[in-house]
């Protein structure tokens, strides 16, 4: 891992690469988290992570799954790629002023729902079940997540 400034540097400079990860239940809902960290602090989230510096997709799948869900058994081959998404925060993990972040998002979806018992709060104050519905019409949600249901960015 990079020391905190170089990496604060890092988002500085460039994009960063993401997983996140949409999993539905089995009553047609899906998991949202309460961010704790910057960006997106304090909105409802999907879970996901940023892709490190020589990880494989697939190795990158699997240990933010189990990052965020904690589990380790999710596997990129259990999910569908919905789409390539452009994060963009006027804020940064530090709160340093003038730094801006911009992630690649590759969005996936699980094909089935998963047992999720004792989720990690490292990132999340909080978890939640939720339709598309609720999702699009609830501000509270971010709108990079809203994204993935449905709602269109705005221009």
């Amino acid at each position: 891992m990079l020391p905190t400034e170089k990496f604060l540097q890092t988002v500085d400079a460039t994009p960063l690469v993401a997983i996140d990860l949409i999993i539905p239940n089995a009553n047609g809902a899906y998991l949202l988290g309460h961010r704790i960290n910057k960006p997106a602090q304090g909105f409802w989230f999907v879970p996901g992570g940023r892709i490190r510096k020589n990880e494989r997709l697939d190795d990158a799948f699997r240990r933010i799954a189990r990052d965020e869900l904690g589990r380790a058994a999710v596997e990129r081959s259990d999910a569908d790629l919905v789409g390539v998404y452009e994060h963009l925060y006027d804020d940064n993990f530090s709160g340093q002023p003038g730094i801006s972040t911009h992630y690649i998002v590759l969005g996936y979806k699980l094909r089935r729902p998963i047992d999720l018992e004792n989720l990690p709060n490292t990132q999340h104050t909080a978890y939640r079940w939720a339709t598309e519905e609720e999702i699009v019409a609830d501000s509270s949600v971010h709108l990079n997540t809203r994204v993935y249901f449905g709602e269109p960015l705005p221009r």
